[in-house]
């Protein structure tokens, strides 16, 4: 966990997370595409592992004080109600389909050719194939995509902008500072260039919570917590390589939660 004064900086996730691009494309360029493969699945591992850390800390915020005197005991029932009406919902929306087909179309208008990622902002591998060495172009669609489209986008946003610290950003961050480090080996300095696209993106969805955490109650923002803590473990199973849980179908959980908790309160 970081300190307090550090954790509570609203957009410094996003910084970080920036900075970690820019930083990452710069050694990949000067690297080159030298990386061993194992090695690339060992740090994967390791952040699959750390993920699974930041998703237990998460998680535990349905014990938070501000729960039990809001909804009672219901609160772990109203985690399990979100996701599975989240699941339900972002299933029939198809939205992890979606988004990968977001993806997929925006590399075939503007890059060269298509690209072998997993849309995840985590440590995709390029195709050197699939593209020209130092293509910009390529470099930049393809990693504004993987750093973009991805649920731990929107859940450490998101978080950074309800005051409960930048730990889940800081973890995409050194997902992406290694990732930009293999696509730059291959797509040149149009990497660095989608860490603008970073910005923007995470830094809109941080003012988004900022102004969520002025209307919600602690029990609210506590339930939201824990529930995006569960689909933290789909994205450390989906780094550790033992199941693609679909997280993008479950991302409707978190406009659930808030709303299930008031409804419950208001029962009560």
């Amino acid at each position: 966990m970081l300190s307090g004064d550090v954790a509570t900086v609203i957009g410094l996730g996003t910084v970080v997370n920036v900075v970690a691009i820019l930083v990452g494309s710069a050694l990949g360029v000067a690297l080159g595409h030298r990386l061993p493969q194992r090695t690339r699945d060992v740090v994967t591992d390791g952040l699959g592992l750390i993920t699974m850390l930041v998703a237990a800390l998460s998680a535990a915020a349905v014990l938070d004080a501000s729960v039990e005197p809001a909804v009672g005991a219901a609160g772990v029932l109203i985690v399990l109600g979100s996701v599975l009406i989240g699941g339900i919902i972002g299933s029939l929306l198809r939205i992890e389909a979606r988004l990968e087909g977001l993806g997929a179309s925006l590399q075939r208008r503007l890059g060269d050719g298509p690209t072998d990622v997993e849309v995840e902002g985590s440590l995709a591998d390029p195709d050197p194939a699939a593209a020209p060495r130092g293509t910009f172009v390529e470099g930049f669609v393809t990693a504004s995509l993987v750093f973009c489209v991805g649920p731990l986008a929107i859940l450490g946003s998101l978080s950074d902008g309800l005051g409960l610290g930048i730990e889940q950003l800081a973890l995409k961050s050194t997902m992406d500072g290694f990732a930009s480090i293999a696509f730059a080996a291959s797509l040149g300095w149009g990497v660095a260039a989608s860490a603008l696209v970073v910005g923007v993106y995470q830094g809109t969805l941080t003012l988004v919570g900022w102004g969520l955490g002025s209307v919600l109650s602690g029990a609210q923002v506590a339930l939201l917590t824990a529930t995006g803590g569960l689909l933290l473990v789909g994205i450390s199973l989906r780094l550790l390589r033992i199941r693609q849980v679909p997280v993008g179908d479950l991302l409707p959980a978190l406009l659930v939660a808030p709303l299930l908790t008031a409804l419950v309160a208001a029962l009560r």
